[in-house]
Protein backbone atom coordinates (compact mmCIF):
# COMPACT_ATOMS: atom_id res chain seq x y z
CA UNK A 1 0.00 0.00 0.00
CA UNK A 2 1.83 2.93 -0.80
CA UNK A 3 1.30 6.26 1.54
CA UNK A 4 2.61 9.58 1.32
CA UNK A 5 3.46 11.57 4.93
CA UNK A 6 3.30 15.11 4.40
CA UNK A 7 5.80 16.79 6.99
CA UNK A 8 8.92 15.80 8.04
CA UNK A 9 8.97 17.07 11.66
CA UNK A 10 9.50 15.11 14.87
CA UNK A 11 5.29 13.15 14.02
CA UNK A 12 5.88 12.79 10.57
CA UNK A 13 9.41 11.33 10.12
CA UNK A 14 8.63 8.97 13.04
CA UNK A 15 5.73 8.09 11.01
CA UNK A 16 7.61 7.47 8.06
CA UNK A 17 10.51 5.33 9.78
CA UNK A 18 8.04 2.82 11.56
CA UNK A 19 6.01 2.60 7.98
CA UNK A 20 8.73 2.38 5.83
CA UNK A 21 10.57 -0.37 8.81
CA UNK A 22 7.19 -1.93 8.35
CA UNK A 23 7.40 -2.93 4.88
CA UNK A 24 5.43 0.37 3.19
CA UNK A 25 5.92 1.76 0.45
CA UNK A 26 6.29 5.66 1.53
CA UNK A 27 6.89 8.57 0.16
CA UNK A 28 7.84 11.89 1.93
CA UNK A 29 6.93 15.51 1.31
CA UNK A 30 8.91 18.43 3.17
CA UNK A 31 9.20 21.85 2.13
CA UNK A 32 11.05 22.86 4.78
CA UNK A 33 9.85 26.13 5.71
CA UNK A 34 8.95 27.00 9.30
CA UNK A 35 9.44 23.29 10.60
CA UNK A 36 9.00 23.87 14.13
CA UNK A 37 11.36 19.84 15.09
CA UNK A 38 14.25 21.68 13.00
CA UNK A 39 14.04 24.65 15.05
CA UNK A 40 13.63 22.95 18.45
CA UNK A 41 15.53 21.82 21.47
CA UNK A 42 13.64 19.99 23.78
CA UNK A 43 13.66 18.80 27.03
CA UNK A 44 12.18 15.34 28.05
CA UNK A 45 10.60 15.44 31.33
CA UNK A 46 7.00 15.79 31.24
CA UNK A 47 6.11 14.46 34.66
CA UNK A 48 7.33 17.89 36.32
CA UNK A 49 4.40 20.09 34.46
CA UNK A 50 1.56 21.27 36.44
CA UNK A 51 -0.59 21.47 33.38
CA UNK A 52 -3.88 19.85 34.74
CA UNK A 53 -5.06 18.16 32.07
CA UNK A 54 -5.16 14.61 32.33
CA UNK A 55 -5.06 13.46 28.53
CA UNK A 56 -2.28 15.62 27.45
CA UNK A 57 -0.07 14.14 30.72
CA UNK A 58 -1.17 10.44 29.77
CA UNK A 59 0.19 11.41 26.35
CA UNK A 60 3.32 13.30 27.30
CA UNK A 61 4.26 10.46 29.61
CA UNK A 62 3.94 8.14 27.15
CA UNK A 63 6.39 9.86 24.71
CA UNK A 64 8.85 10.38 27.36
CA UNK A 65 8.84 6.51 28.51
CA UNK A 66 8.92 5.80 24.39
CA UNK A 67 12.19 7.44 23.86
CA UNK A 68 14.59 4.61 25.22
CA UNK A 69 12.81 2.60 22.44
CA UNK A 70 12.43 5.00 19.56
CA UNK A 71 16.41 5.28 20.14
CA UNK A 72 17.09 1.48 20.33
CA UNK A 73 15.08 0.97 17.16
CA UNK A 74 17.41 3.83 15.81
CA UNK A 75 20.53 2.08 17.03
CA UNK A 76 21.37 5.36 18.92
CA UNK A 77 23.87 4.70 21.48
CA UNK A 78 21.88 6.62 24.50
CA UNK A 79 24.94 6.73 26.44
CA UNK A 80 26.64 9.24 24.13
CA UNK A 81 24.63 10.37 21.78
CA UNK A 82 24.81 14.07 19.82
CA UNK A 83 20.65 13.86 19.60
CA UNK A 84 18.96 12.29 22.82
CA UNK A 85 20.31 11.81 26.12
CA UNK A 86 19.08 11.39 29.99
CA UNK A 87 21.70 13.84 31.74
CA UNK A 88 18.52 14.72 34.64
CA UNK A 89 16.45 17.79 34.55
CA UNK A 90 16.53 21.03 37.37
CA UNK A 91 13.59 22.76 38.20
CA UNK A 92 13.03 25.66 40.22
CA UNK A 93 9.90 27.75 41.55
CA UNK A 94 9.36 30.82 43.57
CA UNK A 95 9.53 29.59 46.87
CA UNK A 96 10.74 26.98 48.41
CA UNK A 97 6.98 25.85 49.53
CA UNK A 98 6.25 25.03 45.69
CA UNK A 99 9.25 23.42 45.46
CA UNK A 100 8.13 21.04 47.92
CA UNK A 101 4.66 21.11 46.47
CA UNK A 102 6.26 20.08 43.25
CA UNK A 103 8.24 17.01 44.55
CA UNK A 104 5.32 15.73 46.19
CA UNK A 105 3.13 15.88 43.04
CA UNK A 106 6.34 14.19 41.49
CA UNK A 107 6.80 11.40 43.67
CA UNK A 108 3.14 10.69 43.38
CA UNK A 109 3.47 10.47 39.07
CA UNK A 110 6.59 8.13 39.88
CA UNK A 111 3.95 5.53 40.72
CA UNK A 112 3.20 5.07 37.30
CA UNK A 113 6.33 6.65 35.82
CA UNK A 114 9.46 5.15 36.74
CA UNK A 115 11.36 6.96 34.03
CA UNK A 116 11.16 9.76 36.18
CA UNK A 117 13.97 8.03 38.06
CA UNK A 118 15.54 9.59 41.06
CA UNK A 119 13.88 12.83 42.95
CA UNK A 120 15.44 15.11 45.43
CA UNK A 121 16.06 18.42 46.51
CA UNK A 122 19.29 19.89 45.45
CA UNK A 123 20.82 22.82 47.71
CA UNK A 124 22.99 25.73 45.46
CA UNK A 125 26.11 24.06 46.31
CA UNK A 126 24.33 21.06 44.93
CA UNK A 127 23.09 22.52 42.06
CA UNK A 128 26.53 24.02 41.02
CA UNK A 129 28.56 20.86 41.56
CA UNK A 130 26.25 19.69 38.40
CA UNK A 131 25.83 22.78 36.37
CA UNK A 132 28.86 25.21 37.23
CA UNK A 133 27.85 28.23 35.56
CA UNK A 134 24.37 28.36 37.70
CA UNK A 135 24.61 30.98 40.12
CA UNK A 136 21.85 30.74 42.73
CA UNK A 137 20.94 30.79 46.58
CA UNK A 138 17.64 28.81 45.40
CA UNK A 139 17.39 25.21 45.78
CA UNK A 140 15.83 23.24 43.19
CA UNK A 141 14.19 19.86 42.25
CA UNK A 142 15.86 17.11 40.45
CA UNK A 143 14.98 14.56 38.63
CA UNK A 144 17.65 12.18 37.35
CA UNK A 145 15.21 10.49 33.84
CA UNK A 146 14.72 14.24 32.63
CA UNK A 147 16.75 14.03 29.16
CA UNK A 148 18.12 16.03 26.42
CA UNK A 149 16.80 16.19 22.81
CA UNK A 150 18.05 17.57 19.24
CA UNK A 151 14.83 17.95 17.39
CA UNK A 152 16.97 18.50 13.84
CA UNK A 153 19.69 15.66 14.33
CA UNK A 154 16.62 13.35 15.44
CA UNK A 155 14.38 14.27 12.29
CA UNK A 156 17.46 14.02 9.99
CA UNK A 157 18.38 10.43 11.26
CA UNK A 158 14.65 9.59 10.79
CA UNK A 159 14.17 10.09 7.12
CA UNK A 160 17.56 9.01 6.39
CA UNK A 161 16.29 5.45 8.27
CA UNK A 162 13.59 5.75 6.40
CA UNK A 163 14.81 6.31 2.79
CA UNK A 164 17.38 3.36 4.26
CA UNK A 165 14.42 1.48 4.21
CA UNK A 166 13.09 1.83 0.73
CA UNK A 167 11.16 5.31 1.31
CA UNK A 168 11.34 8.19 -1.19
CA UNK A 169 12.13 11.73 -0.13
CA UNK A 170 11.17 14.76 -2.13
CA UNK A 171 11.95 18.13 -0.23
CA UNK A 172 9.05 20.02 -2.21
CA UNK A 173 5.69 21.58 -1.32
CA UNK A 174 2.89 19.06 -1.49
CA UNK A 175 -0.72 19.72 -3.24
CA UNK A 176 -3.28 17.03 -1.71
CA UNK A 177 -6.74 16.17 -3.75
CA UNK A 178 -8.82 13.47 -3.65
CA UNK A 179 -10.88 11.09 -5.59
CA UNK A 180 -14.07 9.62 -5.68
CA UNK A 181 -12.53 5.83 -5.73
CA UNK A 182 -10.85 6.71 -2.42
CA UNK A 183 -7.42 7.16 -3.47
CA UNK A 184 -5.62 10.40 -3.04
CA UNK A 185 -3.32 12.99 -5.36
CA UNK A 186 0.02 14.14 -4.06
CA UNK A 187 1.17 16.97 -6.68
CA UNK A 188 4.32 19.07 -6.26
CA UNK A 189 6.11 21.01 -8.76
CA UNK A 190 7.99 17.95 -10.33
CA UNK A 191 5.76 15.04 -10.17
CA UNK A 192 2.15 13.66 -8.99
CA UNK A 193 2.20 10.32 -7.53
CA UNK A 194 -1.41 8.63 -6.27
CA UNK A 195 -1.53 7.12 -2.37
CA UNK A 196 -4.19 4.63 -0.72
CA UNK A 197 -3.25 6.53 2.39
CA UNK A 198 -1.79 10.04 3.28
CA UNK A 199 -0.40 11.14 6.70
CA UNK A 200 -0.61 15.07 6.90
CA UNK A 201 2.03 15.86 9.79
CA UNK A 202 2.36 19.36 8.64
CA UNK A 203 1.71 21.33 11.92
CA UNK A 204 0.95 24.96 11.83
CA UNK A 205 0.14 24.31 7.80
CA UNK A 206 -2.67 21.60 8.06
CA UNK A 207 -5.30 24.25 7.31
CA UNK A 208 -3.50 25.53 4.03
CA UNK A 209 -3.69 22.17 2.87
CA UNK A 210 -7.31 20.85 3.96
CA UNK A 211 -9.18 24.32 3.66
CA UNK A 212 -9.41 23.66 -0.31
CA UNK A 213 -10.80 20.66 0.59
CA UNK A 214 -13.63 21.80 2.51
CA UNK A 215 -12.36 21.45 5.58
CA UNK A 216 -12.51 24.07 8.79
CA UNK A 217 -9.45 23.50 11.08
CA UNK A 218 -9.04 24.92 14.60
CA UNK A 219 -4.70 25.60 14.46
CA UNK A 220 -3.45 28.82 14.62
CA UNK A 221 0.48 29.02 14.72
CA UNK A 222 3.19 30.35 17.63
CA UNK A 223 6.44 31.53 16.85
CA UNK A 224 9.07 30.19 18.69
CA UNK A 225 12.82 31.41 18.58
CA UNK A 226 16.00 29.89 20.38
CA UNK A 227 19.42 31.20 21.02
CA UNK A 228 22.57 28.77 20.11
CA UNK A 229 25.23 29.81 22.73
CA UNK A 230 28.69 28.31 23.17
CA UNK A 231 31.40 28.27 26.25
CA UNK A 232 34.62 27.14 26.61
CA UNK A 233 33.54 24.25 29.10
CA UNK A 234 32.60 20.50 27.99
CA UNK A 235 29.05 20.59 28.33
CA UNK A 236 27.87 16.83 27.86
CA UNK A 237 27.25 15.67 30.99
CA UNK A 238 25.37 18.75 32.45
CA UNK A 239 21.42 18.84 33.10
CA UNK A 240 19.36 20.55 31.91
CA UNK A 241 17.18 23.46 33.56
CA UNK A 242 13.90 24.39 33.71
CA UNK A 243 14.23 27.89 35.36
CA UNK A 244 10.45 29.13 36.69
CA UNK A 245 9.06 30.78 33.59
CA UNK A 246 9.52 29.29 30.11
CA UNK A 247 13.19 29.88 29.06
CA UNK A 248 14.92 27.20 29.58
CA UNK A 249 18.87 26.41 29.74
CA UNK A 250 19.69 23.11 27.97
CA UNK A 251 23.37 22.30 27.66
CA UNK A 252 24.27 19.87 24.47
CA UNK A 253 28.02 18.51 23.86
CA UNK A 254 30.94 20.65 22.94
CA UNK A 255 30.20 23.69 25.04
CA UNK A 256 26.75 23.99 23.07
CA UNK A 257 24.10 25.84 25.52
CA UNK A 258 20.52 26.30 23.77
CA UNK A 259 18.45 28.97 25.80
CA UNK A 260 14.85 29.08 24.86
CA UNK A 261 12.33 29.51 23.58
CA UNK A 262 9.95 32.02 23.15
CA UNK A 263 6.14 31.96 22.54
CA UNK A 264 4.56 34.68 20.13
CA UNK A 265 0.92 33.48 19.25
CA UNK A 266 0.92 37.29 17.63
CA UNK A 267 3.66 36.43 15.06
CA UNK A 268 3.07 33.03 14.43
CA UNK A 269 4.33 32.20 10.43
CA UNK A 270 7.31 34.95 10.58
CA UNK A 271 10.60 33.43 10.21
CA UNK A 272 12.67 36.66 11.45
CA UNK A 273 15.19 36.42 14.79
CA UNK A 274 14.08 39.26 16.63
CA UNK A 275 16.77 41.08 18.32
CA UNK A 276 14.71 42.50 20.55
CA UNK A 277 13.07 39.25 22.01
CA UNK A 278 16.70 37.16 21.50
CA UNK A 279 17.98 39.78 23.60
CA UNK A 280 15.12 39.77 26.68
CA UNK A 281 15.84 36.01 26.58
CA UNK A 282 19.42 35.98 27.09
CA UNK A 283 18.92 38.02 29.78
CA UNK A 284 16.53 36.11 31.55
CA UNK A 285 19.05 32.88 31.25
CA UNK A 286 21.79 35.21 32.88
CA UNK A 287 20.03 36.01 35.54
CA UNK A 288 20.41 32.20 36.55
CA UNK A 289 24.00 31.79 34.99
CA UNK A 290 25.64 35.25 34.34
CA UNK A 291 28.40 33.83 32.34
CA UNK A 292 25.80 33.24 29.84
CA UNK A 293 25.73 36.73 28.65
CA UNK A 294 29.27 37.03 27.30
CA UNK A 295 28.90 33.49 25.44
CA UNK A 296 29.63 33.49 21.99
CA UNK A 297 25.81 33.64 19.97
CA UNK A 298 26.57 30.70 17.26
CA UNK A 299 23.33 31.56 15.97
CA UNK A 300 19.59 32.09 16.46
CA UNK A 301 16.61 29.34 15.39
CA UNK A 302 13.00 30.09 14.41
CA UNK A 303 9.81 27.60 13.76
CA UNK A 304 6.61 27.56 14.16
CA UNK A 305 4.58 25.28 16.26
CA UNK A 306 0.78 24.38 15.97
CA UNK A 307 -1.82 25.05 18.87
CA UNK A 308 -5.57 24.30 19.19
CA UNK A 309 -8.14 26.75 20.39
CA UNK A 310 -8.09 24.55 23.89
CA UNK A 311 -3.72 23.90 23.72
CA UNK A 312 -4.38 20.16 23.67
CA UNK A 313 -3.57 18.08 20.21
CA UNK A 314 -4.83 15.48 18.18
CA UNK A 315 -4.44 13.18 15.92
CA UNK A 316 -6.21 9.87 14.32
CA UNK A 317 -7.90 9.26 11.06
CA UNK A 318 -10.22 12.38 9.08
CA UNK A 319 -14.00 12.10 10.04
CA UNK A 320 -15.71 10.85 6.96
CA UNK A 321 -12.23 10.69 4.71
CA UNK A 322 -11.19 6.69 5.21
CA UNK A 323 -7.03 6.33 4.54
CA UNK A 324 -6.43 10.40 5.62
CA UNK A 325 -5.02 10.75 8.89
CA UNK A 326 -3.56 13.79 10.77
CA UNK A 327 -1.84 14.79 14.21
CA UNK A 328 -1.34 18.52 14.96
CA UNK A 329 -1.64 21.09 18.05
CA UNK A 330 0.96 19.53 19.74
CA UNK A 331 2.28 22.85 20.63
CA UNK A 332 5.82 23.51 22.58
CA UNK A 333 5.62 19.48 23.53
CA UNK A 334 5.92 18.39 20.02
CA UNK A 335 9.45 16.55 20.91
CA UNK A 336 7.71 14.48 23.79
CA UNK A 337 4.96 13.64 22.57
CA UNK A 338 5.44 13.67 18.77
CA UNK A 339 7.18 10.05 18.16
CA UNK A 340 4.36 8.37 20.15
CA UNK A 341 1.86 9.78 18.20
CA UNK A 342 3.73 8.60 15.04
CA UNK A 343 3.59 5.09 16.56
CA UNK A 344 0.05 5.09 17.39
CA UNK A 345 -0.68 6.71 13.86
CA UNK A 346 1.18 3.65 12.19
CA UNK A 347 -0.66 1.11 14.48
CA UNK A 348 -3.91 2.98 13.49
CA UNK A 349 -2.89 2.65 9.41
CA UNK A 350 -1.89 -1.42 10.52
CA UNK A 351 -5.08 -2.22 12.17
CA UNK A 352 -3.46 -2.74 15.54
CA UNK A 353 -4.51 -2.00 18.80
CA UNK A 354 -2.79 1.80 20.22
CA UNK A 355 -0.82 2.45 22.79
CA UNK A 356 -3.35 5.30 24.49
CA UNK A 357 -7.32 5.51 23.74
CA UNK A 358 -7.59 7.77 20.36
CA UNK A 359 -10.52 8.77 21.00
CA UNK A 360 -9.17 10.96 24.51
CA UNK A 361 -7.95 12.74 21.51
CA UNK A 362 -10.68 13.47 18.63
CA UNK A 363 -9.97 15.12 15.24
CA UNK A 364 -13.61 15.75 14.69
CA UNK A 365 -13.29 18.20 17.33
CA UNK A 366 -11.01 20.25 15.55
CA UNK A 367 -11.66 19.51 11.70
CA UNK A 368 -15.28 20.16 10.22
CA UNK A 369 -16.19 19.51 6.87
CA UNK A 370 -17.82 23.51 6.13
CA UNK A 371 -18.90 22.75 2.35
CA UNK A 372 -18.27 20.07 -0.39
CA UNK A 373 -15.63 19.54 -2.42
CA UNK A 374 -15.59 19.09 -5.88
CA UNK A 375 -13.70 15.37 -6.15
CA UNK A 376 -11.42 14.14 -9.14
CA UNK A 377 -11.83 11.54 -10.99
CA UNK A 378 -8.52 8.93 -11.35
Amino acid sequence: MPIAVVGAGIVGATTAFYLSAAGYAVTIYDEGTGQATSAAAGIICPWLSQRRNKQWYQLAAAGAAFYPTLMQDLNEDMSNSGIYRQVGTLVFKKSPELLAKLEKIALKRRETAPEIGELSILSPAEIKAKLPLLETEQSALFASGGARVDGSLLTKKLVEAAVSNGADYFPEKAQLTMSTTGTYTIATPTHTKHFSAVVLAAGAWLPEILQPLGFSVDIRPQKGQLIHLEVEEETQDWPVVMPDGEKDIIPFPNGRIVVGATHENDEGYDLVPSEEKLAVMLNEAAELAPSLAKATIKEARVGTRAFTSDFAPFFGEVPESPGLYVASGLGSSGLTSGPIIARMLTQLIMDKPTDLPVFDYPVARYIHRTHSYTEIKD
